[in-house]
C-alpha cells in the first residue's frame, strides 16, 4: 500500500515547473501579519491548458515544537481553458499563484503541496523566524 508521504515529489523550484514557490520573510515580528505568496511555474512556467494544468495549492504552517501543522488554506484553480465548445476554446485560465496573510507567535515552517492532474503531487517548505 502506497503511503501519502513518499508520493510527494520536490525538486529545485527553479528547473522544476511543478515545485510550489513560497515567497515570505526570513523574520517576522511576533503577532504581526505576514503576506505570504505561493505560486507554481515562477521560473519556469507550467502549462495551464485543459490536459495539463495545477489544480490547487494548499498551505499549512507547522510551529516550532507543534506536532500537527495548521492548514492556512486550500485553494482551487476551476478555469483551464474549457468551455462547452471543448478543450482549450476558452479564453479563462486562471493561473495558479495565491496570496494569504496570517499571524504567529511562534517560528516555524510554512509547508505549500500543489496538485498537477498529469504529475501528481508536488511540495516545498520555508522557514520563518519570530523576534
Amino acid at each position: 500500500m502506497a503511503d501519502l508521504k513518499d508520493l510527494l515529489q520536490n525538486a529545485d523550484w527553479k528547473t522544476e515547473k511543478h515545485v510550489p514557490v513560497i515567497e515570505a520573510p526570513d523574520k517576522i515580528n511576533k503577532g504581526e501579519p505576514v503576506k505570504v505568496t505561493v505560486s507554481v511555474g515562477k521560473q519556469v512556467a507550467h502549462p495551464n491548458t485543459t490536459e495539463h494544468h495545477i489544480r490547487w495549492i494548499e498551505v499549512y504552517f507547522l510551529g516550532q515544537g507543534e506536532k500537527f501543522p495548521y492548514q492556512l488554506g486550500r485553494f482551487e484553480f476551476s478555469s483551464h481553458g474549457e468551455s462547452a465548445q471543448g478543450p482549450n476554446t476558452s479564453t479563462i485560465f486562471t493561473q495558479p499563484e495565491v496570496l494569504l496573510t496570517f499571524k504567529t507567535e511562534k517560528s516555524g515552517t510554512i509547508l505549500a503541496v500543489a496538485y498537477c492532474n498529469i504529475h501528481g503531487l508536488w511540495k516545498n517548505a520555508k522557514e520563518i523566524q519570530v523576534e
